[in-house]
């Protein structure tokens, strides 16, 4: 088992909690960094990206993006927007946390911005304070290497948010809602992958839980399925994120459903997700080389955990509704209502 006291500079000395885009490049890219939180006690969560994407050949062709979802779990509602913003009306910085998508804007603290999409509207004008070291899903020497062609790490995680969002002129007012500011990048999405993250659970509110299975197609010949999980209490950190623990994990997945069971040394992790169909959206990811897959998207999940360690008893930690879940697909035969 790797567990450490993960040093607060290690993103900044990594420079991966700035944009890593290179305007012009025709490798093709994207890049997203995105905010999300729960309701302290309701079943209500926020997700709200800023993307920056380019197809690999087309650097004339690159635009932004920005997205927002807001779950409401009480009513068995979602309404999500995105919008694509020509690049001349974009700015970036690969110095620091600043963001700008048209009208929308993104600094380290603070994020701005409002979209439509049919027929719906979210605006929202949000503050986060708080958060802890970053948190990295790779070991980070991968985030300096090719592969794999899809990064993602969490810069801030268990932050807290407070403002406001309107959706459809109804006022939520944001105040001490947990969650998570990320960033995310690559030439490439993986190609299929269930994604989830926990900011705080019902019964351990500084437990945070970053993990993904997934796979890759190489050529005609698809990798072996792979499973990394990040476990944060308190100071320190559990990581089963080695090649090894990653290949011999047990993992499996449907649309709404994830289990697995990884192990590092002496301690064992189980973790289940799961959520209902009607607390999924569906949304189009473009991929930079070609095409685009469907990601079934909820941050309104379930969520389980025991880690068990060799000579002490289990630690059990759940949440009803405080989870993130994604899957990503390129199977039709899900029923989740993709919106756009």
């Amino acid at each position: 088992m790797s567990l450490q006291q993960l040093p607060a500079k290690t993103a900044n000395a990594l420079q991966l909690d700035t944009c890593q885009f290179t305007p012009g490049t025709r490798k093709g890219h994207y890049e997203s960094f995105f905010l999300r939180a729960n309701h302290p006690e309701k079943n209500q969560a926020f997700w709200i990206r800023y993307t920056f994407f380019s197809p690999k050949g087309f650097s004339d062709r690159a635009i932004g993006e920005i997205w927002a979802v807001f779950f409401d779990g009480e009513r068995d509602k979602i309404v999500a927007i995105q919008e694509d913003i020509a690049f001349a009306e974009c700015s970036l910085s690969n110095n620091s946390m600043s963001i700008q998508l048209g009208h929308n804007r993104l600094e380290k603290g603070h994020l701005t911005g409002s979209g439509a999409h049919n027929k719906h509207q979210i605006e929202w004008d949000l503050n986060y304070v708080g958060g802890e070291a970053p948190l990295l899903l790779l070991p980070p020497a991968l985030y300096r290497t090719p592969l794999p062609k899809a990064k993602s790490l969490v810069t801030s995680p268990n932050v807290e948010f407070s403002g406001q969002i309107t959706v459809d002129s109804e006022q939520y007012s944001i105040a001490s809602w947990q969650g998570s500011e990320n960033h995310n990048w690559g030439s490439q999405h993986t190609d299929e992958y269930a994604w989830g993250q926990v900011a705080g659970f019902d019964n351990a509110p500084h437990v945070f839980l970053e993990c993904s299975t997934a796979r890759i197609k190489l050529g005609p010949v698809w990798s072996p399925w792979m499973t990394l999980a990040v476990v944060r209490i308190d100071d320190k950190e559990f990581t089963f994120n080695t090649l090894s623990q990653a290949i011999k994990a047990k993992a499996h997945y449907d649309f709404f459903n994830w289990t697995f069971e990884t192990r590092s040394g002496d301690t064992t992790l189980h973790v289940k997700i799961s959520a209902p169909p009607s607390h999924f959206v569906g949304l189009t990811y473009k991929n930079p080389p070609k095409g685009s897959h469907t990601c079934l998207n909820s941050k309104i999940a379930r969520c389980e955990l025991t880690m068990t360690e060799k000579g002490k008893p289990p630690q059990a930690f759940n949440t009803e509704h405080r989870a993130a879940f994604e899957i990503l697909t390129d199977d039709s035969n899900h029923g989740v209502t993709i919106v756009n």
